[in-house]
Protein backbone atom coordinates (compact mmCIF):
# COMPACT_ATOMS: atom_id res chain seq x y z
CA UNK A 1 0.00 0.00 0.00
CA UNK A 2 1.65 3.27 -1.07
CA UNK A 3 2.48 5.96 1.43
CA UNK A 4 1.16 9.26 0.08
CA UNK A 5 2.44 12.72 0.99
CA UNK A 6 0.31 15.82 0.43
CA UNK A 7 1.45 19.43 0.67
CA UNK A 8 -1.24 21.53 2.37
CA UNK A 9 -1.28 25.32 2.15
CA UNK A 10 -3.54 28.30 2.72
CA UNK A 11 -3.27 32.07 2.88
CA UNK A 12 -7.00 32.87 3.06
CA UNK A 13 -8.59 32.25 6.46
CA UNK A 14 -5.50 30.16 7.11
CA UNK A 15 -6.34 28.61 10.48
CA UNK A 16 -9.86 27.55 9.55
CA UNK A 17 -8.88 26.43 6.04
CA UNK A 18 -6.01 24.25 7.28
CA UNK A 19 -8.15 22.72 10.06
CA UNK A 20 -11.03 21.98 7.69
CA UNK A 21 -8.82 20.61 4.92
CA UNK A 22 -6.97 18.27 7.29
CA UNK A 23 -10.29 17.17 8.83
CA UNK A 24 -11.61 16.35 5.34
CA UNK A 25 -8.46 14.34 4.58
CA UNK A 26 -8.87 12.48 7.90
CA UNK A 27 -12.53 11.74 7.13
CA UNK A 28 -11.58 10.22 3.79
CA UNK A 29 -8.24 8.55 4.59
CA UNK A 30 -8.39 7.82 8.32
CA UNK A 31 -5.20 8.10 10.31
CA UNK A 32 -2.92 10.90 9.13
CA UNK A 33 0.64 11.83 10.02
CA UNK A 34 1.24 15.58 10.15
CA UNK A 35 4.35 17.72 10.01
CA UNK A 36 4.59 20.92 11.99
CA UNK A 37 2.75 23.88 10.49
CA UNK A 38 5.08 26.43 8.89
CA UNK A 39 4.44 30.06 8.03
CA UNK A 40 5.97 31.29 4.79
CA UNK A 41 5.89 34.43 2.74
CA UNK A 42 3.83 34.25 -0.44
CA UNK A 43 5.98 33.08 -3.36
CA UNK A 44 5.43 34.41 -6.88
CA UNK A 45 2.97 37.17 -5.91
CA UNK A 46 2.41 39.87 -3.30
CA UNK A 47 -0.04 38.47 -0.79
CA UNK A 48 -0.66 37.34 2.75
CA UNK A 49 1.67 34.75 4.23
CA UNK A 50 0.80 31.07 3.91
CA UNK A 51 0.48 28.30 6.43
CA UNK A 52 1.96 25.07 5.05
CA UNK A 53 2.39 21.52 6.26
CA UNK A 54 2.76 18.02 4.90
CA UNK A 55 0.23 15.27 5.56
CA UNK A 56 0.97 11.57 5.02
CA UNK A 57 -1.29 8.53 4.86
CA UNK A 58 -1.43 5.06 3.39
CA UNK A 59 -4.06 4.20 0.79
CA UNK A 60 -5.01 1.56 -1.70
CA UNK A 61 -6.59 4.18 -3.96
CA UNK A 62 -5.00 4.76 -7.35
CA UNK A 63 -3.02 7.94 -7.85
CA UNK A 64 -5.79 9.26 -10.12
CA UNK A 65 -8.40 8.69 -7.43
CA UNK A 66 -6.22 10.42 -4.82
CA UNK A 67 -5.82 13.41 -7.16
CA UNK A 68 -9.60 13.55 -7.70
CA UNK A 69 -10.27 13.39 -3.93
CA UNK A 70 -7.80 16.24 -3.31
CA UNK A 71 -9.46 18.41 -5.97
CA UNK A 72 -12.91 17.71 -4.48
CA UNK A 73 -11.70 18.67 -0.99
CA UNK A 74 -10.17 21.88 -2.36
CA UNK A 75 -13.44 22.71 -4.13
CA UNK A 76 -15.53 22.08 -0.99
CA UNK A 77 -13.22 24.47 0.84
CA UNK A 78 -13.69 27.37 -1.58
CA UNK A 79 -10.73 26.87 -3.92
CA UNK A 80 -11.04 29.19 -6.93
CA UNK A 81 -9.48 27.73 -10.06
CA UNK A 82 -8.36 29.39 -13.26
CA UNK A 83 -6.85 32.54 -11.79
CA UNK A 84 -3.23 31.47 -12.22
CA UNK A 85 -0.66 29.48 -10.28
CA UNK A 86 0.52 32.24 -7.95
CA UNK A 87 -2.68 33.53 -6.30
CA UNK A 88 -4.27 33.60 -2.85
CA UNK A 89 -5.79 30.26 -1.83
CA UNK A 90 -8.25 29.05 0.75
CA UNK A 91 -6.83 25.54 0.40
CA UNK A 92 -4.12 24.06 -1.78
CA UNK A 93 -3.58 20.28 -1.68
CA UNK A 94 -0.59 19.14 -3.73
CA UNK A 95 0.17 15.46 -4.31
CA UNK A 96 3.91 15.37 -3.53
CA UNK A 97 4.73 11.66 -3.40
CA UNK A 98 2.85 8.46 -4.13
CA UNK A 99 5.05 5.71 -2.73
CA UNK A 100 8.26 5.65 -4.72
CA UNK A 101 6.44 6.08 -8.02
CA UNK A 102 7.70 8.41 -10.74
CA UNK A 103 4.70 9.38 -12.85
CA UNK A 104 4.10 12.22 -15.26
CA UNK A 105 0.73 12.83 -16.91
CA UNK A 106 -1.07 15.94 -18.08
CA UNK A 107 -2.86 16.04 -14.68
CA UNK A 108 -0.06 15.35 -12.19
CA UNK A 109 3.66 14.81 -11.77
CA UNK A 110 5.09 12.82 -8.87
CA UNK A 111 7.39 13.34 -7.22
CA UNK A 112 6.24 16.94 -7.45
CA UNK A 113 9.09 19.24 -8.55
CA UNK A 114 8.21 21.80 -5.85
CA UNK A 115 9.83 19.44 -3.31
CA UNK A 116 13.26 20.49 -4.59
CA UNK A 117 12.36 24.15 -5.24
CA UNK A 118 10.51 25.39 -2.16
CA UNK A 119 11.56 25.31 1.47
CA UNK A 120 7.91 25.23 2.59
CA UNK A 121 7.64 21.77 0.99
CA UNK A 122 11.09 20.32 1.65
CA UNK A 123 11.49 21.35 5.30
CA UNK A 124 8.26 19.63 6.47
CA UNK A 125 9.25 16.48 4.54
CA UNK A 126 12.73 16.53 6.11
CA UNK A 127 11.08 16.89 9.52
CA UNK A 128 8.55 14.06 8.97
CA UNK A 129 10.59 11.49 7.08
CA UNK A 130 14.25 12.54 7.25
CA UNK A 131 15.58 9.20 6.01
CA UNK A 132 13.07 8.65 3.21
CA UNK A 133 14.79 8.73 -0.19
CA UNK A 134 13.54 11.04 -2.94
CA UNK A 135 12.69 8.59 -5.75
CA UNK A 136 14.30 10.65 -8.51
CA UNK A 137 17.44 12.10 -6.95
CA UNK A 138 18.34 9.21 -4.63
CA UNK A 139 19.04 11.33 -1.56
CA UNK A 140 17.18 11.50 1.73
CA UNK A 141 14.97 14.46 2.50
CA UNK A 142 17.23 15.49 5.37
CA UNK A 143 20.25 15.44 3.02
CA UNK A 144 18.34 17.55 0.52
CA UNK A 145 17.30 19.98 3.27
CA UNK A 146 20.88 20.29 4.55
CA UNK A 147 22.01 21.32 1.05
CA UNK A 148 19.03 23.57 0.36
CA UNK A 149 19.66 27.31 -0.10
CA UNK A 150 17.91 28.78 2.92
CA UNK A 151 18.35 32.43 1.88
CA UNK A 152 14.92 32.55 0.24
CA UNK A 153 11.61 33.80 1.62
CA UNK A 154 11.17 33.73 5.41
CA UNK A 155 9.90 30.40 6.72
CA UNK A 156 9.53 28.85 10.15
CA UNK A 157 7.45 26.46 12.21
CA UNK A 158 4.66 28.04 14.23
CA UNK A 159 2.47 26.91 17.10
CA UNK A 160 -0.83 25.84 15.62
CA UNK A 161 -4.05 25.01 17.44
CA UNK A 162 -6.03 22.19 15.85
CA UNK A 163 -9.03 23.28 17.92
CA UNK A 164 -11.20 26.06 16.51
CA UNK A 165 -11.63 29.03 18.84
CA UNK A 166 -14.88 29.13 20.78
Amino acid sequence: MPQVFIGVGSNVERDASIRTGVADLRTHYGELRLSSVYESEAVGFAGDAFYNLVVAFDTQESIGTVADVLAAIEDRNGRQRGSGKFTPRTLDLDLLLYGDEIISTEHFHVPRDEILRYAFVLWPLAEMVPDLIHPQVGESFVQLWEKFDKDGPALGPIPFSWQAPI
